[in-house]
């Protein structure tokens, strides 16, 4: 396999040459797979997963035919967009791996306010917000080998340089783009850069056994801790006030007969405000 694929089509395409000649990164983009199309970057760096590829592997696509989110919804991948997957191979255990989703997402607004004068904002478990809107979404998956984590594919979905009419009429409402919100298309190239830099210096603390920074870090970039809201999953929907998250990543509801409970997923509604 070669890291470049070459491109043809309307979308001037990611300069790897321009992402790799000033990253600086140990292991994260060290290669970067880059693709016109693929089903999904995620299948693809788990296919690379599963043949040995290494660490910090990343796949890049220009649009996914079948991209998908959490609970198997689909995912929409206009061009223009970045979309992209990770390989990481944590020596953990796989109660670990919803840990490494609150770590991506923490990286994916701290690389958002590094490099734009916006306000990111993160809302659980996978997203990042601008203006209360969605901006990014990320897919974590996992494969283990007896009692510890063989790999892990960290998928993120950027709504970078297409404008949001290019989305279904159903997530118009919700949803924004960094060119809608900037008035302007971005580098992408630089965004990629920076936020594989992010990562990796995050997944540090992670492997070092620091993940109350990471969590530190995932508390000062949300604003709905505290609130009243509804959490609905395909098994229930319970309302409470949302507390805490604690060192696995659940969230903790406490309900209004004041019952704590932990919740692994779910789609948080913000129904009362702190």
């Amino acid at each position: 396999m070669h890291e470049y694929f070459e491109t043809a089509g309307k979308t001037k395409p990611i300069r790897l040459s321009k992402v790799k000649d000033n990253l600086h990164t140990k292991i994260f983009g060290h290669p970067i797979f880059y693709f016109r199309a693929l089903t999904s970057t995620n299948d693809f760096a788990r296919e690379l997963a599963m043949i040995g590829a290494r660490e910090g592997t990343v796949v890049v696509a220009e649009t996914q035919t079948s991209g998908r989110g959490r609970l198997k919804r689909k995912w929409i991948s206009p061009e223009d967009g970045l979309w992209l997957s990770i390989i990481l191979r944590p020596r953990a255990e796989p109660t670990h791996a919803p840990k490494l989703t609150l770590m991506a997402s923490v990286s994916v607004a701290k690389t958002l306010d590094k490099l734009f004068p916006l306000k990111a904002e993160i809302k659980w478990p996978n997203d990042v917000l601008i203006s209360g809107k969605k901006v990014c979404g990320m897919l974590t998956e996992s494969q283990t080998r007896g009692e510890t984590l063989d790999f892990v594919v960290v998928g993120i979905g950027i709504n970078a340089n297409f404008n949001v009419n290019a989305l279904p009429t159903s997530l118009r409402d919700y949803s924004t783009t960094l060119k809608e919100e900037l008035k302007r298309e971005i580098e992408r190239e630089s965004l990629l850069r920076t936020l594989l830099e992010e990562i990796e210096s995050y997944y540090y603390f992670f492997m070092k056994e620091k993940f109350d920074f990471i969590l530190k870090e995932w508390r000062g970039l949300v604003s709905f801790l505290g609130s009243y809201v509804r959490i609905a999953s395909d098994k229930e929907k319970i309302e409470g006030w949302a507390t805490d998250i604690d060192r696995d990543g659940a969230l903790i509801i406490r309900l209004r007969n004041q019952t704590v409970r932990k919740l692994a997923s779910g789609d948080v509604t913000v129904l009362k405000k702190r």
